[in-house]
């Protein structure tokens, strides 16, 4: 017990110091430029762009850890390509982990129930849903996994893992 408050210290300490280098929140230039770089990496993705009810666009989430951690993210949330609201990321892990990294993520919700699950933080990722690292070709071979489909992109950093991790998300609406 001991052993585990000090790595949850150590990775509360590189939280602390790894998040205020983020940004508050994502700008919509930061946003646009985070799609831009998917669809270049991957034209394939463009496909969930179109057939998506709505999609969550976080330009940088921040993780670290040692054997505890977690990662925060800003981002917006669209419908149609219109802006709708914000969204706050967290997640916490356990298991083996050493490092940090920031990474880019868009998650797509295939429908209406999914989407409000999402808005009225119903919606939580486990160990069932997993992300596609975005290479050329990757969201040709993507699916939506109930209701969702999620793509990340590494901005840089170093990471060691094998852990298990749970997302949660606050949605805000548009005022």
């Amino acid at each position: 017990m001991k052993q585990m408050m000090k790595q949850f210290g150590i990775a509360a300490a590189l939280l602390l110091i790894l998040l205020p280098s983020l940004p508050a929140s994502a700008g919509s230039e930061e946003v646009q430029s985070t799609i831009s770089k998917f669809k270049k990496r991957d034209k394939g993705i463009d496909s969930f762009f179109k057939s998506s009810y709505a999609y969550a666009v976080f330009p940088t989430v921040g993780k670290a850890g040692i054997g505890i951690g977690g990662a925060y993210g800003t981002g917006y949330v669209y419908r149609n390509g219109t802006k709708i609201g914000t969204a706050k990321l967290t997640q916490v892990s356990v298991g083996f982990q050493l490092g940090g990294q920031a990474y880019s993520e868009i998650i797509f919700f295939q429908n209406k129930s999914t989407f409000n699950k999402f808005i009225n933080g119903d919606l939580k990722f486990g160990a069932g849903v997993s992300a596609v690292a975005i290479t050329a070709g990757a969201a040709a071979q993507a699916s939506f996994n109930n209701g969702v489909a999620v793509f990340t992109m590494e901005k840089g950093g170093l990471m060691y893992e094998a852990t298990v991790a749970g997302q949660s998300f606050k949605y805000e609406g548009k005022k």
